[in-house]
């Protein structure tokens, strides 16, 4: 058998959270290689080599068509999340690698996944649902499982794959829709690239879901799962060892919301939050934490609102005229006297960057 590539992906800013989940895969597979797919610039001054990672891939290691245009079509989620199925087909065309797995940068593995492998041996793709029970109050209902239906059924902060036939043809469906269709537009049924594997299981074959409830346990969860023990005695979710949580949302405060919300109740639950909380007390003091995002702004420094983005991504002749949209002697010039003459709608209101 070939080798186990476990892989995440995010900008330089968020290098503290990928140092906790790469020393946590470390600690349970250190048979893994573990790549950091950068969506970013690799900048002067950050030594990856000094990180729990095996190798580095940024996006402007990736064959993507016009990526320079592409790129300035995302944010800094929407690319970080766009990468994610160019750097799975370039895994897979390895020789020497069997398996890749996904996890989101937010997330800490806490035990052997011995079990996931196993299923992921006996399929071609493997996704974890947000859920796996139903709920049992309407709040929670509205909470979990209608958020389910905007964002989709399966949680894209963890993806397996084999390297197989139908691995490699799913590796380059997705590819093909995310280059298209990697926005954050609920409303018109995108969420980066989550909604999309919502269609996997009808498209392709081999598909495993993993319903055990160690995995992926995230506060969207955390009413229809029991977490129990603590950091000396290991956590355990419905008896069985934790595998991984997701503490998605914790920067901006939205974690704590729900978990005060759904599993304030649960001592074993604090004491992971409180847990975490101590682990990145002082990320943001971190020299890479402060390194700006090399694509948020134009070549002179001026921040790159969303509305920009839209509309270059909206206008073939816009992309046609302007190359390089990040030259701020170009686009930027089109977009402070031409755009708001052609589109006052979208001008009306400062759009956030």
């Amino acid at each position: 058998m070939g080798k186990t590539v476990a892989f995440t992906s995010a900008a330089v800013n968020y290098l503290p959270k990928v140092r906790k989940l790469a020393a946590s895969l470390r600690k349970h597979h250190p048979e893994f290689e573990i790549v950091l797919a950068l969506a970013d610039e690799r900048p002067p001054g950050i030594d990856f080599s000094a990180e729990p990672l095996d190798r580095v891939i940024a996006v402007d290691d990736l064959p993507i068509p016009d990526r320079r245009r592409w790129i300035y079509f995302h944010t800094i989620v929407e690319l970080a999340t766009a990468v994610k199925p160019f750097v799975l087909c370039q895994l897979l065309s390895e020789p020497d690698v069997d398996r890749v797995l996904y996890f989101d940068p937010d997330m800490v593995v806490f035990s052997r996944l011995d079990d996931l492998l196993a299923t992921l041996d006996s399929s071609n793709v493997v996704l974890t649902p947000h859920l796996t029970c139903p709920e049992r109050t309407l709040e929670a209902v509205r909470d979990n499982e209608i958020s389910a239906l905007k964002h989709g059924v399966y949680n894209l902060g963890f993806l397996g794959v084999r390297r197989t036939p139908e691995g490699e043809r799913f590796s380059r469906w997705w590819s093909e829709r995310i280059y298209h269709f990697c926005v954050a537009d609920v409303p018109a049924g995108l969420f980066t690239d989550q909604r999309w594997i919502d269609l996997v299981p009808a498209f392709f074959d081999g598909v495993g879901i993993l319903k055990n409830a160690r995995f992926n346990v995230a506060t969207w969860n955390l009413t229809t799962r029991h977490v129990a023990g603590g950091l000396d005695a290991g956590f355990t979710v419905n008896g069985e060892p934790l595998g991984f949580y997701h503490f998605t949302g914790f920067d901006s405060g939205a974690h704590r919301a729900m978990f005060d919300k759904h599993g304030a109740g649960n001592p074993a639950v604090a004491e992971l939050v409180a847990w975490y909380t101590h682990e990145t007390r002082f990320d943001g003091e971190e020299p890479a934490a402060k390194v700006a995002w090399r694509y948020g702004r134009y070549s002179d420094g001026t921040p790159i609102p969303l509305e920009h983005r839209r509309l270059y991504r909206d206008r073939p002749d816009l992309q046609a005229a302007y190359p390089d949209p990040f030259d701020a002697s170009g686009l930027l010039r089109w977009m402070t006297t031409q755009g708001p003459i052609e589109h006052p709608e979208r001008f009306a209101k400062k759009a956030l960057g």
